[in-house]
């Protein structure tokens, strides 16, 4: 039982974590940048709204409620990740990212949503015929969600040692890794199936 529980927990903690799908660490990395240690609430409340809508499709899709071309959910993946990347770029140093919960926390819920659809396939192979599907997601949820945390964190830690050994300013800071996100993400958009 616990063996099954740690291999869940494993399997979305190395799902986040997997350096052949690092879309989902990209995403992560351009929602954190804005923030320092400080604001650790909010990005905890946004991080778990997009562990939020990942869970969500991944149920919808594990139950057949819904079922998505992938070749657009693969499309659309590295779309998400841009749109946040630019949204920094555009709004870094102008405190955007202080407003009320609104467009933010939406979108990310949204992007949450597409992105737990472009792994319900590999989900479901993992869940084969098992009859405790929703255990096996929150398990798999759980997982998600400390990786989260784990890369969150790091990226908090390295904006505070740049921002405070370095003297780079918090602009810059977000300016650059936001740049190199979207550098990262275009190649990713034009060599999608959907647009062979």
């Amino acid at each position: 039982m616990l063996e099954n529980f740690w291999f869940n927990v494993e399997y979305g903690i190395n799902h986040v974590l997997d350096i052949k799908a690092y879309d989902h660490v990209l995403f992560l990395i351009v929602l954190t940048v804005p923030y320092l240690f400080k604001d650790w609430k909010r990005v905890f409340l946004l991080v778990s709204m997009f562990t939020l809508g990942h869970t969500l499709s991944l149920v919808l899709a594990s139950y057949g409620m819904v079922s998505v071309n992938a070749a657009i959910i693969e499309f659309l993946i590295p779309i998400t990740i841009l749109i946040v990347a630019l949204f920094n770029v555009f709004t870094s140093g102008k405190g955007a990212q202080k407003e009320k919960v609104g467009v933010l926390f939406l979108s990310t819920l949204f992007f949450g949503l597409i992105h737990g659809l472009g792994f319900a396939r590999e989900f479901k192979m993992l869940l084969g015929d098992s009859d405790s599907k929703l255990v096996l997601l929150l398990e798999f949820a759980l997982g998600i969600e400390i990786a989260q945390i784990i890369i969150v964190f790091i990226v908090l830690f390295l904006g505070y040692l740049v921002q405070t050994i370095f003297r780079f300013s918090k602009r810059d800071w977000i300016m650059v890794i936001s740049a190199i996100v979207v550098g990262l993400v275009i190649p990713m958009i034009l060599n999608s199936d959907f647009l062979a």
